[in-house]
């Protein structure tokens, strides 16, 4: 690229920066007023010619960071993402990348101020996951602002954020989770269907609450996940479809599941004809008791009270998941299966997440090869 520079005033220069020619052969020039020193015009002359060579716009000096992050959320984010994921990209971004790094402009963060931003938040105590959350987010950010051709590069990739270290899931005893299930239909809880069919199908919690009665078939005895039901801060309770194709998947019920759902249906159709004209049916098996969605949050908490009861304060409602799955693995069933019941977008999910309760598979699979060696 080329420039020039020349004297406006006492104190003022303007500074030409050619951009080459357009599409129809018209010459492309930028103009800059510099006030102050013919020094200050000399380096902002360079300045610009070096954001040039770099292939940034111009005019992209003057966006900052926290700019870029509202244009980030509202032009890529919000058309693409599902609510959850905004919400949470939402709350990373306001609460520690603007307030500690916003002012910089975009193509001036350089890795060290993210290196030391990252450091920080860790001496603070956040935790390694909590970490990476904000560095992808940024990471993110700036993806885009390469292909927008608004930076070079993307400083990101220059830092390495704390690791990660993943806990092993611990699933909770058949015992403890027969013990909760017990309490719950003997004081005939209305959640009781809820929490069965939770640990007898390893579905996800949004899965089950945003399950209809048109999506069972009850005298073939399978579900079938054809949306979920999350929780939003700004649009309350919504209902979306599976994140992956094999999110949304037909299920196997085994013969108490499908009289429980029975006898769940009973109920439900007992209530709305007590309830008259005041219940809106929503179609939806699991419903407060005027038929709306029901809040996810208050199935976790009937949960840990009940686990709290037996003893098991540590589990988590999610942990019914793992139990599904953990059983199913004792039992002899193969990963592909409990993959596919589950939900995962691949058995290497499933393998990771779950292999650490049988560790006498690897034996199992030594001692089948030395075997199949020998009478080869």
């Amino acid at each position: 690229m080329n420039g020039s520079m020349r004297r406006r005033g006492k104190s003022s220069w303007e500074v030409t920066i050619d951009l080459g020619r357009d599409a129809h052969g018209q010459r492309l020039r930028k103009f800059v007023t510099i006030r102050g020193r013919k020094a200050d015009a000399e380096r902002r002359l360079r300045e610009l010619l070096s954001l040039t060579d770099k292939g940034i716009p111009i005019n992209a000096q003057k966006v900052t960071l926290a700019q870029w992050l509202e244009r980030w959320l509202t032009d890529y984010v919000a058309p693409h993402a599902r609510p959850k994921t905004i919400e949470r990209y939402e709350s990373v971004i306001r609460k520690y990348l603007i307030p500690h790094l916003g002012q910089v402009e975009l193509p001036k963060l350089a890795p060290a101020d993210i290196q030391a931003l990252e450091a920080k938040l860790t001496a603070q105590g956040m935790a390694p996951a909590g970490v990476d959350l904000i560095h992808n987010v940024l990471s993110g950010a700036f993806k885009y602002a390469l292909r927008m051709e608004m930076v070079w590069r993307n400083p990101c990739q220059a830092v390495t954020p704390p690791k990660v270290v993943h806990k092993e899931v611990q699933p909770p005893e058949i015992a403890a989770v027969k013990h909760i299930l017990d309490i719950a239909r003997a004081e005939e809880h209305p959640f009781y269907s809820c929490l069965y069919l939770l640990a007898y199908t390893g579905v996800r919690r949004g899965e089950a609450l945003g399950m209809r009665w048109r999506d069972t078939d009850l005298e073939a005895g399978t579900i079938s996940i054809a949306q979920t039901l999350i929780r939003c801060l700004h649009q309350v309770l919504i209902f979306q479809p599976p994140k992956t194709n094999s999110g949304r998947r037909t299920i196997d019920l085994d013969a108490s599941t499908v009289e429980v759902l029975r006898t769940h249906r009973g109920q439900q159709l007992l209530h709305k004809l007590q309830a008259e004209g005041a219940y809106q049916d929503s179609d939806l098996v699991f419903a407060d008791p005027l038929g709306a969605p029901l809040n996810p949050m208050a199935v976790t908490r009937v949960f840990q009270g009940l686990a709290k009861r037996v003893g098991m304060g540590n589990i988590r409602l999610h942990d019914l998941r793992h139990f599904h799955a953990s059983v199913m693995f004792k039992n002899g069933q193969s990963p592909a299966l409990v993959s596919k019941r589950l939900g995962h977008a691949s058995v290497s999910t499933t393998m990771d997440i779950y292999t650490h309760i049988l560790p006498g598979w690897q034996r199992e699979a030594a001692n089948a090869f030395a075997k199949a060696m020998e009478e080869g």
